[in-house]
């Protein structure tokens, strides 16, 4: 089967791997919150891999880098939802930690193709 450039990106892959996790630490959140920060938490992380993907559709460098700021802003986005979540006590200390850990590598990648794009 044919892969898009996008699908052979480790940083495209761990943005889903994360979403995955989202979805799945979300699914015990408040049934109050399903439109409200679940819906939140969940967009934002979708975005990450979606916007990175996008950006490698375009055929500038100049292009796929606004793409791929847009995913590292959907991050930090995404970040401040765990944050919050962890203060309501919606997720617990390891669920956290480890969506955590799973955002600072994305964090890494990010930042390293956009020096590359840059370059």
């Amino acid at each position: 089967m044919y892969r898009f450039y996008f699908e052979r990106l480790d940083v495209w892959n761990n943005s889903r791997e994360l979403t995955k996790s989202i979805y799945e630490a979300s699914a015990s959140f408040p049934s109050s919150e399903l439109y409200g920060l679940t819906s939140q938490l969940r967009r934002s992380s979708v975005s990450i891999a979606s916007n990175i993907a996008e950006g490698f559709s375009r055929n500038t460098d100049k292009e796929k880098l606004r793409f791929i700021n847009i995913s590292y802003s959907s991050l930090w986005e995404t970040l401040n939802h765990l944050i919050l979540c962890k203060d309501l006590g919606y997720l617990n200390n390891k669920t956290y930690e480890d969506i955590r850990e799973e955002s600072e590598i994305i964090a890494r990648q990010l930042s390293g193709l956009m020096k590359s794009l840059k370059q």
